[in-house]
C-alpha cells in the first residue's frame, strides 16, 4: 500500500498522517484485511504514513484501550483476536446494548441528530446496492455508533464500540457466501430506516422492537461459524 503523501512545511502533516493511520487501521481490523489476532508492525506503520515511532505507539494504545488492538509486555501488538468462545459472550451482551443505547437515542435524538443518522444510511444503502462489501461494513458500524453517540451516555458508549468491532468482522464474512445474504441485507437496510423514524418519534418502544428484529437477522447466523485453523470467522451482520 503506497505511503500517504504530505506536504513538507505543513505544520498539521503529523497530526494528519496520524489521523490517516487511525483511520486506516480501523478499517483493516474491522474489514479483516488485518485478521483477527495478526500481529501489528510497528515499524511497518511508521514507514507508510510516515511517522516516528512514538506518535505509532501512542495511537496503538489509545486504539487498545478502545479494543481494537491487544497489547501485553515484551510482546508485539496484535488486532484483537476472535473466537467461537467471543461471540458465545458478544451475542447476549451485544443485544443489551443495543436495544438501550437505541432507547435513550430516541429519547434524546435531536434534528441533526436525525439528519446525521440519515446521510450514514445513505451511504449504507449505496453500499449494499452496489455490493461494497467494506463500505457497508465501515457504513453499519458508523450508523450503529451514532446511535450510541446520539445517547449520550458515557457508560454505554465504550461497550457498544467494542461490541461494533466484532460486528462489522462477522459481518464481513458471512455476507460473501450466504445465498441468502442479499435479501437479509436488504432487510438490514429497510431496519435501520425504521430505526431512524422510531428515533425520530422519539419512539424508544417502536425503536426497542425493531433493533431487536435487527439483531435477530445477525444472531441466526451464529451456526454458520467453525472455527478452525486458517478459517474465517462466522457471520452476522
Amino acid at each position: 500500500m503506497p505511503k500517504v503523501s504530505v506536504e513538507r512545511g505543513n505544520p498539521k502533516g503529523g497530526s494528519d498522517r496520524r489521523a490517516a493511520l487511525e483511520d486506516a487501521l480501523r478499517r483493516r481490523i474491522l474489514t479483516m484485511e488485518i485478521r483477527p489476532g495478526a500481529l501489528i508492525d510497528e515499524f511497518a506503520l511508521a514507514e507508510e504514513f510516515g511517522l516516528s515511532r512514538p506518535p505509532v505507539r501512542e495511537l496503538l494504545r489509545q486504539m487498545a484501550g478502545e479494543g481494537y488492538i491487544e497489547l501485553e509486555p515484551n510482546r508485539p501488538p496484535r488486532a484483537a483476536s476472535m473466537s467461537y468462545e467471543t461471540l458465545q459472550d458478544y451475542y447476549p451482551v451485544a443485544s443489551m446494548l443495543y436495544v438501550a443505547t437505541t432507547r435513550l437515542a430516541a429519547e434524546e435524538a435531536t434534528r441533526e441528530d436525525v439528519e446525521n443518522l440519515r446521510r450514514i444510511q445513505e451511504h449504507f444503502r449505496q453500499a449494499v446496492e452496489s455490493g461494497d462489501v467494506e463500505e457497508r461494513v465501515m457504513a453499519n458500524n458508523e450508523f450503529h455508533y451514532e446511535i450510541g453517540r446520539i445517547a449520550r451516555n458515557d457508560f454505554l458508549l465504550p461497550s457498544l464500540r467494542r461490541a461494533l468491532i466484532d460486528h462489522g468482522r462477522v459481518g464481513r464474512t458471512f455476507f460473501r457466501r450466504d445465498p441468502e445474504a442479499g435479501e437479509q441485507l436488504r432487510l438490514a437496510a429497510q431496519h435501520h430506516d425504521q430505526i431512524i423514524d422510531a428515533i425520530e418519534r422519539h419512539d424508544a418502544d417502536a425503536a426497542e422492537t425493531i433493533v431487536i428484529a435487527h439483531f435477530d437477522l445477525s444472531r441466526r447466523n451464529i451456526a454458520a461459524y467453525a472455527p478452525s485453523d486458517g478459517d474465517e470467522a462466522v457471520g452476522g451482520l
